[in-house]
């Protein structure tokens, strides 16, 4: 049992390059504590996930909704980690980004096929290290970090910050302990003998994560992304609509200063305030993002309805899969609406005319269109912090 008050985050160990590593103490046991803010910022988030969760369940076509989530978490989370891509860029085709771009877009795309396919695993399969290694493998797929084994856990010593572990800001436990620290964490999440309440568990679990380090590259993004797997795995959300990246992005000093405390002053009460705030008020926020969507929807297609006159059905399949994608061309509005390539660039003049899309290239040639009013909902931040 680990009462929080009394909880030893680990022990330092001498590396035989003379620097030291942390090794983070196991967590797979009952916790208790008698902090009461701990408690009601437990319920708050659990209320708001609930709403968010009830709220989504009456949203007609959420689906359309889930991918503008997944494409803003892969931008958010990869931009992070220094890539420089923007939402309406990463939802182009690969042909349509620019050369020197391609590798920023590659990455902010594999983490949308990577969450996507794990989301999907977690149909057949429990977040297990099989998964997370699976994941981890999509992640570094022909990008930056392929060649720092993709979808292994790391045989030789990482670190964070500094060129080397001696002036590191951090360096995880040595590689000899990260499969049983992983088989911990796992075994903790999964764990039906103690009652720990699932929120409190993620915030432990990700602190754990992020701490061990298990991979030689990517491991912010996995860590991030074990968050939302974890609270559609356990029920908690029934879609994938949370993301605290974020949340973490805004103040990324504060985030990584909530880590550090815990492993240098065992303060994991100060990491679980800043995590159950973050995903309350992520929450509210996802909860007012759809209800600006669900408007934006209604309100477009009663314009659609009183200015398209005989184009309105054509207007109507488009507008449909605007919300599912919404950077476009003529060519495959033409796909879409089954129409000529005139009668599609007339519809897209329409929609442009109507400022329901906006030409995003500046080219007379191969133009690009994106429903702006649509992204914009998504970049809106709006976070309080601990």
């Amino acid at each position: 049992m680990i009462e929080l008050e009394k909880y030893t985050a680990g022990h330092f160990e001498k590396g035989a390059g003379g620097y030291n590593y942390f090794v983070p103490a196991e967590i797979n046991k009952q916790w208790n504590w008698k902090n009461p803010e701990i408690n009601a910022l437990l319920e708050r988030a659990a209320i708001k996930l609930g709403e968010l969760n009830s709220y989504a369940k009456l949203v007609p076509n959420i689906d359309l909704f889930i991918q503008l989530h997944v494409t803003k978490e892969a931008v958010v989370s990869s931009r992070i980690e220094g890539t420089k891509t923007n939402m309406d860029e990463a939802l182009l085709s690969e042909e349509e980004v620019a050369p020197e771009r391609k590798n920023d877009w590659k990455e902010v795309n594999n983490y949308i096929k990577a969450l996507n396919e794990a989301i999907k695993e977690l149909e057949t399969l429990p977040i297990s290290s099989r998964l997370i290694k699976q994941t981890h493998l999509t992640l570094l797929s022909s990008v930056r970090g392929e060649n720092k084994s993709p979808g292994d856990f790391r045989r030789s010593q990482n670190w964070i910050g500094g060129s080397s572990p001696a002036d590191a800001v951090f360096v995880p436990p040595h590689h000899q302990y990260v499969e049983t620290l992983m088989g911990d964490l796992e075994n903790f999440l999964h764990n039906d003998e103690i009652k720990v309440p699932s929120l409190i568990r993620i915030a432990i679990a990700h602190y754990q994560f992020e701490t061990i380090h298990p991979f030689l590259d990517g491991n912010g993004r996995i860590g991030r992304l074990l968050i939302t797997l974890y609270l559609v795995d356990s029920g908690i959300l029934s879609k994938p609509l949370l993301y605290l990246s974020s949340y973490f992005e805004n103040n990324k000093s504060h985030y990584y200063d909530n880590l550090t405390v815990v492993r240098t002053k065992s303060d994991m009460t100060q990491w679980l305030k800043y995590f159950l705030i973050g995903l309350a008020n992520t929450a509210e926020n996802a909860v007012e993002t759809l209800s600006k969507v669900i408007d934006l929807k209604s309100s477009l297609e009663n314009q659609i309805i009183g200015s398209f006159g005989r184009k309105s059905h054509s207007a109507a399949t488009l507008l449909q899969q605007l919300f599912q994608n919404p950077v476009i061309n003529t060519n495959k509005v033409k796909e879409i609406c089954g129409l000529s390539y005139k009668a599609a660039n007339d519809l897209v003049s329409d929609f442009v005319s109507e400022n329901i899309l906006k030409e995003m290239t500046g080219q007379s040639r191969n133009r690009v269109f994106v429903f702006e009013k649509y992204l914009n909902l998504f970049m809106e931040v709006r976070v309080t912090e601990s």
